[in-house]
């Protein structure tokens, strides 16, 4: 087995440190997360750590499809959460525009992992750059069909990870980005 994952181990600290230094006094984050998918359990927990070392409580959600939205958005403001962390899978991503929709009417700033929330209007994301990790993709194809074993080709983590700023996003909210945030942000959305 060979191939490329999207994951890397320090990406849901990294998120969450990046929402920290958005949102002034940030001590509550509601996480979206799917207890269907096996892997969100292991960011949860490196999530959790993240969030002890950075002072932050996190008020987690379980969403399995798009009628737990409303229910987890209520939820939301009743636990006070000042920001919320979306984990990626099918539901979000095909309900993203839903998601920045309602995460915007509750006036709550949210950190995405894909880009496209952030270009359907979502505050902020962090994740791989998906075009770059194709390209990469086709190389591992270019040695299988030139012979090499599937097997003797390692699983490649990223490296690269882009982050994306939708400053028209903030300023609805009322959130001045840093400078510092500004300077780290690979494209700000205008």
């Amino acid at each position: 087995m060979t191939g490329l994952s999207y994951y890397n181990e320090e990406i849901s600290g990294r998120r969450l440190q990046l929402l920290k230094e958005l949102v002034p006094g940030l001590a509550r984050v509601a996480v979206f997360r799917n207890p269907m998918v096996s892997s969100q359990s292991v960011i949860c927990q490196e999530t959790a750590v993240a969030a002890r070392s950075l002072g932050v409580t996190l008020h987690p959600f379980d969403v399995r499809g798009p009628e737990d939205f409303d229910t987890a958005f209520a939820g939301i403001q009743r636990d006070k959460a000042q920001a919320l962390l979306v984990f990626d899978d099918a539901t979000t991503i095909a309900h993203r525009a839903r998601i920045v929709a309602l995460a915007a009417s509750n006036h709550l700033p949210a950190m995405y992992g894909l880009r496209e929330f952030a270009d359907d209007g979502g505050l902020m994301s962090y994740g791989v750059n998906f075009a770059v990790l194709f390209r990469r993709a086709a190389t591992f194809v270019d040695k299988i069909l030139r012979g090499a074993k599937p097997a003797d080709l390692p699983i490649e983590q990223p490296t690269k990870f882009e982050l994306i700023v939708n400053s028209k996003a903030a300023n609805a909210l009322g959130l001045t980005v840093p400078p510092t945030l500004l300077a780290l942000a690979d494209e700000v959305i205008e």
